[in-house]
């Protein structure tokens, strides 16, 4: 089976010894994102905002991996309040309404930086290739 490691830049992938994504045979498998872009967290205060730009930088991992929205067969987000649920559940339903996935949502005490609301996570499986 080949393993592919694919690396968005995040400032904490390096720090903490992480791939954004792994690509292992027809499974691609985005590790937890957030909306931090170039080291800083983008739409602070808005649960909506963050999760659609938190499931950009997971989703464009794996079209890098070479697989896309219609591969995605389980997504996992987390926020820091019942009362974001709603938003980010609405973000997710705009980007995965027709596919579908599993999903699970979790309220949490708290996520890496203070201003995190959300962090997603994005499993995809790909047709087995010859």
């Amino acid at each position: 089976m080949t393993v592919r490691r694919i690396s968005s830049g995040g400032i904490w992938e390096q720090q903490y010894g992480y791939s954004r994504a792994v690509a292992a045979g027809p499974w691609v498998i985005t590790s937890g994102s957030t909306s931090t872009v170039n080291g800083v967290v983008a739409h602070v205060g808005d649960a909506y905002a963050q999760a659609r730009e938190a499931f950009r930088i997971a989703l464009d991992s794996l079209v890098e991996a070479g697989a896309g929205v219609a591969d995605v067969v389980r997504t996992r987000m987390y926020v820091t309040a019942p009362e974001h649920a709603e938003a980010v559940g609405k973000a997710h339903g705009e980007l995965f309404g027709v596919v579908r996935p599993v999903a699970t949502l979790v309220v949490v005490a708290r996520l890496l930086h203070p201003d995190h609301l959300v962090e997603v996570e994005v499993e995809a499986y790909r047709e087995p290739r010859d």
